[in-house]
This record gives C-alpha cells, sequence and structure tokens, in this order.
C-alpha cells in the first residue's frame, strides 16, 4: 500500500487507475447504438476510476496528497508513464509543487543517481499532452467506428458489435492479407544442379550451379524452371575432358557479438518457438517470477542495461552459480572482464533488459514454465560474460564447361557464447549445410566426382501464431503500404505496447475475428468482412507513423492536442458516412426470416436462447433455438396479449410454461397438456 522512511512516502499506482467516460457515461442516449448519433465527440473530457478494484488505492493515494507538502512524479519515464500519474493529480485537483523523477533501472546506485537530479514535472508537460491526445484520438476512432460499422454488420446478420481499433484493426490485418496470400499461391517447381568436386588426396567439395541470369528457362526469381537445361549440363560434365578450375576465392572472418538480453517481445517470440508458449502466458508467468523478485521488470521493450548495473555482474552471476548444476559449469566459465555491446546507456528506454536479480533462486519451487523462462534469461545474462562466436567464411567460385559453380563453408575458429545455446535451440538446416571446406588455393584443379538434379518447391508464407504475430506487430515497419513511412515505424517499435500486445492478439480471439486451428492463427468469416468495407486508412498500420509525426510535435509544443483532435475527426465523419450507406453480405450459413427475408440472429434471453430477426424493430419475429439453429417451423401460437410475438413452450424452474417471444411484450402462460393455458382471467 505505501512504504515510509522518515518524512518521505512512496506508494504507486495499479497501471492506469482512471479511464476516459464510456459514451453512456456522457450521456444516457448513447446506451441505444444510433447512426444518427454519431460521432460521439466530448465537450468536455472526463474520466472516472477503472473499477471497484481500484477504490482502496485511490483512497490512499488521495489521503497522502492530502497530508504531502511536495510530490515526485515516479511515472516511468515515457510518454504513457507520465501521463498515467499526471491524469490523477488532474483529476484530484492537486495544486501542490510537483518535481520529476527519471528512473530507468531500479538498483540502488541508479535510483540514488536519479533522486539527485530531481526536475519541475511542468517541463514535462509536452509529453503528457502528447499521451493524452493518443489517448483521446483512439478512444475517438474505436467508439465511434466500432458503433458506426456495427450497425450494418448487425443487419447483415453478425451477432456480434465489431470492435475496430488503431492498433488491433491493423492487426487483425495481418492475419487476413497472410491468409489471402496462402490461398493465392501456387507452388512452383525449380531445380538445382548440385556438383560434387573431387580434391586431392579425396577431399570433396560441394557446389551448386550458379545459372547466367540472362538465360533461357529462368524464372523472375532466376530458379530454373526447365529441368532438361539442368540434364544437359550434368551429361555435358560427366563427359567434360577438362578439369574444373578455381577461379575465385574469398575468405572472411566473421564475429557473431553475443546475443542480447531479452525484451519481453523478444522473450515471448522466442518462448513461443522454442516451447510453444503463448505471449499471454509468457507475460504471466515472468510477472511470477518478477513479484518473487527473481528477474527484473518484465514488462520491458529494451534489451539494453544501464552501464553503471555492470558492477553487479559479479554479485548476480554468484547466486546463478548455486541455482542448480545446469548453472554452476557455464557461471564457473564466464568471463567478467567481457563488457559485451549490452550494457549501453543510449539504448535504454522507460525499462532495461530483463535480467535475473541478486535474489536467490530455489529452481526446484518453480514450476516447469516459471523453470524454462528463468533459464532462458538466465543464460542470456550469463551469454554476456562470454567471448564473441567467431568463425571464417569461405566462398569458392569453381569453372567447369564455361559454367559457374559456387561452394560455401564455414569454419569455426571460436565457439564463444554459442556454447551455452548448443542443443536447446532449433537447428538452423541452411547452416547445418554449410561444412568446413578443404584448404585450396586459386588456380587449383578440380575433378567432377558427382552431380544431382534436385528438386525444389516454392514455400508459401507461413501461418502467424500468437507468438509470430506479436513479433509482427513489433517490426510492423516491414508491413507498412507506403515504404516512406517505415523508417518512422521502426523508430517507434512497431503498434500496440510490449505490455499490450499479447491483450490486443487475446481480444481478436474473444472478439471472433481470429481463431487458432492447430496453433496458427487463422481469420474468421467477420475478420474478412470487416476488410472488405473498412477504409484502408484503419486496416493498415501506416496511420501510427503519421500520428507519432504529430505526437513529437505536441511534446514539442509546436501542436496542440485540440488541433490534432480536429484533424482526426474529418477522417471519422468520413467513415460514419460510408457506415450509413453499406449494405453488407450476410454470413453464409445464415438463415432468412420467413417474413422479411432478413437475417436471423442467435440471441440470448432469461429463458434460453432464441432467434430473433436482425430487421429489429421493423421486425419482430423471433424462433425458438433447436441445437443451435432457429426452429421456423410454424408451431408456435400466436401471443393473445400482443398480436405479434409467438408463443413457445418453454421449461422453467417449476416446470413447463409458455412464453412470449416479443421483447416488448414477454408474457407468461401456464402449461396444459403441453398447451398453453388461455383463460379470460389471463
Amino acid at each position: 500500500i505505501e512504504i515510509s522512511n522518515g518524512e518521505d512516502i512512496v506508494t504507486w499506482e495499479f497501471g492506469h487507475i482512471l479511464e476516459n467516460y464510456s459514451p453512456a457515461d456522457y450521456d444516457e442516449k448513447y446506451k441505444v447504438n444510433r447512426l444518427e448519433d454519431l460521432p460521439i465527440v466530448p465537450e468536455k473530457w472526463q474520466m472516472k476510476l477503472r473499477g471497484p478494484d481500484v477504490k482502496k488505492q485511490f483512497g490512499i493515494i488521495k489521503e497522502l496528497l492530502e497530508k504531502a507538502d511536495t510530490i515526485v512524479h515516479a511515472g516511468d519515464p515515457d510518454r504513457e508513464g507520465q501521463l498515467l500519474v499526471d491524469e490523477l493529480l488532474d483529476y484530484l485537483h492537486n495544486t501542490k509543487p510537483v518535481q520529476r523523477i527519471l528512473l530507468n533501472a531500479l538498483d540502488e546506485k541508479s535510483v540514488r543517481q536519479a533522486l539527485s537530479d530531481l526536475r519541475d514535472n511542468r517541463e514535462f508537460e509536452g509529453l503528457s499532452n502528447s499521451a493524452k491526445a493518443r489517448s483521446y484520438a483512439d478512444w475517438l476512432v474505436g467508439m465511434n467506428l466500432s458503433r458506426a460499422f456495427s450497425i450494418p454488420a448487425k443487419k447483415a446478420g453478425y451477432p456480434k458489435a465489431l470492435r475496430i481499433g488503431r492498433v488491433k484493426t491493423p492487426t487483425m490485418a495481418l492475419v487476413v492479407r497472410r491468409e489471402e496470400e496462402l490461398k493465392g499461391f501456387h507452388p512452383l517447381t525449380y531445380y538445382q544442379l548440385q556438383i560434387d568436386w573431387r580434391y586431392h588426396e579425396g577431399e570433396l567439395i560441394r557446389s551448386l550451379w550458379q545459372p547466367d541470369e540472362n538465360m533461357d528457362g529462368l524464372d523472375l526469381d532466376e530458379h530454373l524452371i526447365d529441368r532438361k537445361q539442368a540434364e544437359a549440363l550434368l551429361a555435358r560434365l560427366q563427359k567434360a575432358l577438362h578439369p574444373a578450375a578455381v577461379s575465385k576465392l574469398e575468405k572472411t572472418e566473421k564475429h557473431d557479438k553475443q546475443r542480447l538480453p531479452y525484451s519481453l517481445s523478444a522473450l515471448q517470440v522466442e518462448a513461443g518457438k522454442r516451447f510453444g508458449y503463448d505471449p499471454k502466458t509468457v507475460l504471466q508467468c515472468m510477472q511470477q517470477l518478477y513479484e518473487k523478485k527473481l528477474t527484473t521488470y518484465p514488462r520491458s521493450d529494451c534489451d539494453y542495461l544501464p552501464e553503471n548495473q555492470f558492477e553487479d555482474a559479479k554479485e548476480i552471476l554468484a547466486c546463478l552459480s548455486v541455482v542448480n548444476e545446469d548453472f554452476s559449469l557455464p557461471v564457473q566459465n564466464a568471463d567478467l572482464t567481457i563488457k559485451s555491446r549490452a550494457w549501453n546507456d543510449k539504448k535504454i528506454s522507460a525499462h532495461h533488459a530483463i535480467i535475473p536479480t541478486r535474489e536467490k533462486c530455489d529452481f526446484n519451487a518453480l514450476d516447469e514454465k516459471e523453470q524454462n523462462l528463468y533459464r532462458m534469461v538466465a543464460t542470456s545474462y550469463i551469454a554476456q560474460f562470454y567471448p564473441e562466436h567467431i568463425y571464417q567464411s569461405t566462398k569458392i567460385w569453381i569453372e567447369c564447361e564455361d559454367e559457374t559453380f559456387l561452394a560455401t563453408g564455414r569454419t569455426i575458429l571460436q565457439e564463444g557464447w554459442k556454447v551455452l545455446y548448443k542443443g536447446t535451440e532449433p537447428s538452423n538446416s541452411k547452416d547445418d549445410e554449410i561444412r568446413a571446406l578443404p584448404d585450396i588455393a586459386e588456380g587449383e584443379t578440380l575433378v567432377y566426382q558427382d552431380g544431382d538434379i534436385l528438386t525444389k518447391e516454392t514455400k508459401p508464407p507461413a501461418r502467424f501464431t500468437p507468438s509470430t504475430l506479436l513479433q509482427a506487430m513489433k517490426e510492423i515497419h516491414k508491413y507498412v503500404k507506403d515504404k516512406g513511412l517505415k523508417e518512422k515505424l521502426k523508430s517507434v517499435s512497431g503498434i500496440g505496447t510490449e505490455a499490450t500486445r499479447a491483450s490486443i492478439i487475446d481480444s481478436l480471439l474473444e472478439s471472433d475475428l481470429l481463431r487458432l486451428e492447430k496453433k496458427h492463427l487463422v481469420p474468421t468469416e467477420q475478420a474478412y468482412m470487416m476488410m472488405k468495407f473498412l477504409p484502408e486508412t484503419i486496416t493498415w498500420p501506416d496511420t501510427t507513423a503519421l500520428w507519432e509525426d504529430e505526437l513529437e510535435d505536441i511534446k514539442e509544443n509546436r501542436q496542440t492536442v485540440e488541433e490534432f483532435i480536429q484533424g482526426k475527426l474529418s477522417t471519422i465523419e468520413s467513415c460514419i458516412n460510408e457506415a450509413k450507406w453499406l449494405k453488407i453480405e450476410p454470413p453464409k450459413d445464415s438463415v432468412l426470416c420467413p417474413d422479411c427475408q432478413n437475417p436471423l440472429i442467435r440471441r440470448k434471453g432469461k429463458n434460453g436462447y432464441f432467434w430473433g430477426c436482425s430487421n429489429y424493430p421493423e421486425c419482430r419475429k423471433t424462433y425458438p433455438d433447436k441445437n443451435g439453429k432457429p426452429d421456423t417451423e410454424d408451431n408456435t401460437i400466436e401471443c393473445p396479449a400482443c398480436k405479434t410475438g409467438r408463443l413457445r413452450r418453454l421449461k422453467g424452474k417449476y416446470g413447463y410454461f409458455w412464453g412470449c417471444g416479443n421483447p416488448d411484450c414477454r408474457k407468461n402462460f401456464r402449461d396444459k397438456k403441453g398447451k398453453p393455458e388461455i383463460a379470460p382471467h389471463t
């Protein structure tokens, strides 16, 4: 709840304690969704407590603010961290002086250094305003467009309200576009000519033929699609009168630097590949490890470490050495004089990379998932104290019969940090095929030994899994429509945040826009439907890049929040106008209302499921549910009370009765030998 130290008191929030009003909070008329009420634009933005679970902490903060002389804002040193505290201080009408502490790390040395450099919180007003503008604009997009397009979708027979958002919708669109790529993909067979050459003393050099880009029989990707040409060349080589010769030799020493420690996204992606864990599971487990004080803050978007934490390495490694035998030898072989690229203050964002703490770990007390993730985090930290992986890359160009062949090889000179990962990662098939080559010089000759025509097939793009979709969200710059915006999206680390990406994917599943099939994400019919009519400004991630330029202007006080919002309203109004005239095709398996030919929608009432017309209230017809399908046979009885609804035999707590399906009537009648008892007194 709070920590006291002398006259100083520290307390905290649970993320955002406040949230924006919903439309119905501003006006009760918005409880009903009508196109004529759109767009909804608050005259004055208001906030409320996020829920009952924050009331107690809110009361504590309010009480402490009343007692305080000075307030120190200790939110994360980024846009959202600034707003999170500022909005609460504004909500409580604080007039007391506020100082700002900028903390990138929570070790004692970093905290003392930050405390000695407190700044006036007013210096960060622009940063706070940029976060506020982003929040308001996302609200306007989500609330207005979700409502606008849900109305024609509902009339078409889609039961669930659409959920449209600046981040959510482009994420859904990634999966839809990938699926369309797969549907339009036609595998192409092509051929490679693989030749083995004999060097002296029986050593073999394996090579691949390099076709001339101007020759016939190649596709646009320079794949050989004419097998006869490969067969003809192979026959020539088998009968060659002259040996082959090495025309060019290239040797390069390459260094693979130590892999960086993990950000949350990087950990979620790799844990998904290695163990099949979904992003939400990884976040939950890392939160548990964090609460057990075994690893640092989990929701980090950074994979670097503060330079002043390098001194902690000896103590952290000492703790790891006694975790169990799996850690003792790797720690024993670590070299504390090595300082990898991970320690770099210029690369630190709101948090540093996820690493083990100085807390001793009872490894056997962790469950299997926690053990696996702790081991991944610990290994990536230990790797910082191992040498670079060094290998010699060799390329040999061979000439024979006026044709060129290329052999590639790799000789490991120093295993370095990669020794820690042997047997723990999926093998890279391409790397496995690269072998060491014999020591040979330019001009030396080779003799044809054997040849083979390899039949290959172009591969379709892989379907997204939750982990790879999360990676795509972080690397969204690879998927922009306007390539000129690529660098801007790269600089903001994609769409969504480390803390929200997994929940966005979950919400797409819960909203019936995506579904899981054998661990792969595929779009639903509703997702395809949305992609057909939603404007491109909503389905492509380019909007985020354009927003970032304006949000930077707000941060630097070159633009106001009001100007930013006004610019977004014209796009929102244009989308709403499109929705007014939109006609959406009904779902493929929809059943039409016998009366008005509009799709029926399955609904849940107080007496169970039933089917109602999507054209309600113009058509008030309802039908009983029969094994998940509407029973449209006319075996019901007209309600004598409203003359519109139909009576259905239902089973209640005390036996059978007959109820009217008209939601405006809902009259009930006693059951008498399977018939409704309709007497004058009723």
